[in-house]
């Protein structure tokens, strides 16, 4: 039990940290291409993209979009 405890959390840990570095480089080349979409790097996107991995990270993309920040 306490091994599939701790496998959750590393797998949690993994995604949030890869989630926050694609949002960080995503916003970088946006910006590069001249595109103002853009998602924060707080504390609700590292817990969305650690949660939802990929998913999570093209939903804060796609409601940065939809509401035009």
């Amino acid at each position: 039990m306490k091994e599939k405890r701790s496998s959750v959390i590393v797998n949690f840990i993994i995604r949030a940290v890869v989630g926050s570095a694609v949002i960080f480089f995503l916003n970088q080349f946006l910006a590069m291409q001249g595109l103002s979409v853009r998602v924060g790097m707080n504390p609700v996107t590292f817990v969305t993209a650690g949660t939802l991995g990929a998913p999570g990270v093209a939903l804060l993309y796609g409601i940065s979009f939809l509401s035009g920040h």
